[in-house]
C-alpha cells in the first residue's frame, strides 16, 4: 500500500518537474530571466487586486481539498487491512450476526458494502449482489461529488482572471483618454498589471484540473477494488446458495418424475 502511494506521489512529481522544465524551454530561459529579475510576489499580489485576492483563496482551497483526498482517498482508508478476510470466515461460517458488527467497528467504504450485503443474506445471494452493487454505486458517488469541486476552480478561476484582465485594460485606457498620443511605454505599465489576474487564474486552474484527473483515476482505481474485495467475501455464500439451488431443482425434477411413474392409469371406457 505504501509502496503505491510514494510511487503516484513520485510520478506526480515527476510529471510537474517535466512540465516545468517544457515551459522553461518554450518561454526562452534567457529571454525571460532578465524581465523576471524586476517582478516581486507582492508587486504581483498588489498588481491583481481584489480579484486576484480572490483567485488566491480558491488556490488555498484547492490546495486544502488536495491534501484531504490524499489523506482520506487512500487503499488503508477505504479497504481496512484484514476487513475483507474477516468478513469471508465471518460469512462462511454462517456467522452473519458478527460480520456485521465487525463492519461497523470499522467504518469504511468496504464496510459499508459488505452491511449493505449482511442486511440481505435472508433474501439470497441475489439480493445480496444488488445490495452490494446499489451501497458500492452511492458510495462511489460520494467521493466523485468531493471531485467536482476541482472542475469548479478549474473553471472559475481563468474566468476571474480575465474577468481582472479586462477591468484592468479599461482602466488602463481610460487613465490615457485625455493624452492625444500615448506613447506605449506610459500603456505598459497599466496593460502589465491588467494581465496578472489572467496569470493567477491560469496558475490556479492547471494545477486543478491536473489535480482532478489523478484524483478520479485513483478513485475508480480503488472503488473497484473495494467493490471486488466485497464481492469475494461472499464467495462461499454464493457457491453454497448455487449447490441449494441446484439440489432444489433435482429435488423438483425427480419429484416430477417420480408423480408421472407413480400415477394411477387413468379407467378406459
Amino acid at each position: 500500500m505504501k509502496t503505491v502511494d510514494r510511487r503516484w506521489l513520485r510520478h506526480s512529481l515527476l510529471s510537474a518537474a517535466a512540465l516545468c522544465f517544457s515551459c522553461r524551454i518554450a518561454l526562452g530561459e534567457e529571454r525571460v530571466a532578465p524581465a523576471m529579475r524586476n517582478l516581486e510576489i507582492r508587486a504581483l499580489l498588489d498588481a491583481g487586486g481584489a480579484i486576484g485576492w480572490i483567485i488566491i483563496a480558491l488556490s488555498l482551497w484547492m490546495v486544502a481539498m488536495i491534501v484531504q483526498h490524499l489523506l482520506t482517498v487512500r487503499r488503508s482508508v477505504l479497504m481496512p487491512v484484514g476487513l475483507g478476510e474477516e468478513a469471508r470466515r465471518l460469512i462462511a461460517a454462517g456467522n452473519f450476526k458478527q460480520a456485521l458488527d465487525e463492519c461497523h467497528q470499522r467504518p469504511s467504504f468496504e464496510s459499508y458494502v459488505l452491511s449493505a450485503g449482511l442486511a440481505e443474506v435472508s433474501l439470497g445471494y441475489s439480493a445480496v449482489e444488488k445490495a452490494m452493487e446499489d451501497a458500492s454505486q452511492q458510495q462511489a458517488a460520494r467521493l466523485y461529488r468531493r471531485l467536482e469541486y476541482f472542475t469548479v476552480i478549474g473553471t472559475i478561476a481563468p474566468m476571474l482572471g480575465l474577468l481582472g484582465t479586462v477591468w484592468g485594460m479599461i482602466l488602463a485606457f481610460m487613465e490615457f483618454e485625455a493624452k492625444a498620443n500615448p506613447q506605449v511605454s506610459e500603456l505598459a505599465p497599466g496593460i502589465y498589471k491588467a494581465l496578472v489576474t489572467t496569470l493567477q487564474g491560469l496558475c490556479v486552474a492547471i494545477p486543478a484540473l491536473g489535480a482532478y484527473a489523478v484524483l478520479r483515476n485513483r478513485v475508480d482505481e480503488l472503488v473497484a477494488e473495494a467493490s471486488l474485495l466485497a464481492e469475494h467475501a461472499f464467495s462461499t455464500f454464493k457457491r453454497s446458495a448455487a449447490l441449494r439451488r441446484q439440489e432444489l431443482r433435482k429435488a423438483r425434477l425427480k419429484s416430477d418424475a417420480g408423480g408421472l411413474v407413480d400415477a394411477p392409469p387413468e379407467p378406459v371406457e
